[in-house]
């Protein structure tokens, strides 16, 4: 369920966050950005969807060890880690510097933060997420019917 609930929060940024914000100028997209980043980094995000996908898909597996369901849920697994590693390699460099340029209010050249930032670089890792932790769900779900079956 946590892994399905981080894809969904990868997905709406997807989808609708980073659509609407491209249509905005750059002072709205770099001020409205930072406020989302701020607002999504909470206990209830961690603990729910980003954090809690990969700490629940590792006690799954380790539950698992030597059932049937065991690969399919190592496999989410693994894919869920590159997620996860993309993450800190890709999007927070971007978002603690766009934040970082509004940490004192009004940016001082919103083009160039904006621009600094890489949006469509962003974007294209965004939907790297997307894909590969919507495949990470259906795999625990195979991993759930496979147990299933087994019993």
């Amino acid at each position: 369920m946590t892994t399905g609930l981080a894809a969904g929060v990868f997905l709406l940024y997807a989808h609708t966050v980073m659509p609407g914000l491209r249509a905005t100028d750059d002072r709205t997209f770099v001020l409205a950005f930072a406020a989302i980043d701020r607002a999504i980094i909470n206990p209830l995000f961690m603990l729910t969807a980003f954090l809690g996908a990969l700490v629940s898909t590792v006690a799954a597996a380790a539950l698992q060890w030597g059932e049937d369901a065991f690969g399919w849920t190592v496999a989410a697994l693994v894919l869920y880690l590159v997620v996860v590693g993309i993450t800190p390699t890709v999007h927070l460099p971007r978002n603690d510097a766009l934040k970082a340029a509004v940490a004192e209010g009004e940016p001082v050249a919103p083009g160039a933060v904006r621009a600094a930032f890489g949006e469509e670089t962003w974007v294209r890792w965004n939907w790297v997420r997307v894909v590969l932790n919507l495949a990470a769900f259906v795999l625990l779900c195979c991993a759930l019917v496979v147990a299933g079956a087994a019993r």
